[in-house]
């Protein structure tokens, strides 16, 4: 493995932060929070490509998976886990896995992340295969579960992705469409759970949100797929139904709930 300077590391730009107050402290944080989608924006080719390649895989039957540990590990199961619920999609179409599994979600478990051959043990749990898609999270681009999962992907035709704060990193030189966001020096050295962390959540947003859009999940602006779990959804789902089809709220009301979502209400009065 190559030695490269990792930015995820390097010392904050800010020094003797415990005399600062409690303003300046945080007038700091959103400075540096500002820096972030300057860089997400810098490596949006390289997302366009993993959506085309989620889309192209998704209608052969194709499935996303993401794999990391700790807080990125995190966000790739808080993502997978948003998407049945907004989008209507099967939990088996998108899964999050992490190191130390789900017990880890909550309390860190020690030294999980460190082993390189569990992530394809928990990803063949899954009969993952050539249709799919893998995404490898990991702010420093050097966690062993990480490297291990990908590898092994490659090697079975698995397409690949890495999402990293460290380009030039072994998960950037790994996988097939690296996502290197360049967030530079973290507010408070070294804690990736804050700049790094911001940053793979709005890349996570925008992959999962672009994809769905793409596969027709969204029709105008709206979730016309989204489970009716709560009174807030149904009652949202009621309104784009009176706007779409110029219905009074009762009516748009109880056609939403004979059929279990809006487009398929739409569809069905078309």
């Amino acid at each position: 493995m190559s030695e490269y300077i990792k930015i995820t590391e390097t010392p904050s730009l800010y020094n003797d932060l415990e005399m600062l107050d409690t303003k300046d402290i945080l007038l700091n944080i959103n400075k540096e929070d500002q820096k972030v989608a300057l860089a997400v924006k810098r490596v949006i080719p390289e997302i366009e490509l993993l959506v085309d390649g989620l889309e192209e895989r998704f209608l052969h039957g194709g499935r996303l998976f993401y794999i990391g540990a700790g807080t990125s590990g995190r966000l790739g199961i808080l993502d997978a886990s948003e998407i049945p619920p907004t989008f209507g999609m099967p939990h088996e179409r998108v899964v999050g896995l992490i190191a130390g599994g789900d017990s880890a979600i909550r309390k860190a478990v020690e030294f999980a992340e460190d082993d390189r051959s569990q992530a394809w043990k928990d990803l063949l749990e899954h009969k993952i295969n050539d249709k799919d898609v893998l995404v490898g999270i990991a702010a420093s681009g050097t966690t062993p579960y990480v490297l291990g999962g990908l590898g092994e992907a490659r090697k079975n035709g698995v397409l690949t992705a890495g999402i990293t704060n460290n380009p030039g990193s072994p998960l950037a030189q790994l996988a097939d469409i690296p996502i290197a966001v360049d967030v530079g020096p973290e507010f408070l050295t070294g804690s990736t759970r804050m700049k790094s962390g911001t940053s793979q959540k709005l890349v996570l947003n925008m992959i999962t949100t672009a994809w769905m859009i793409r596969i027709g999940r969204v029709k105008g602006n709206k979730m016309v797929n989204m489970q009716l779990s709560n009174t807030k959804l149904v009652d949202r789902g009621t309104r784009y139904l009176m706007e779409g089809l110029k219905l009074p709220y009762k009516e748009a009301e109880k056609l939403l709930l004979q059929y279990g979502s809006v487009k398929k209400a739409m569809d069905a009065l078309k």
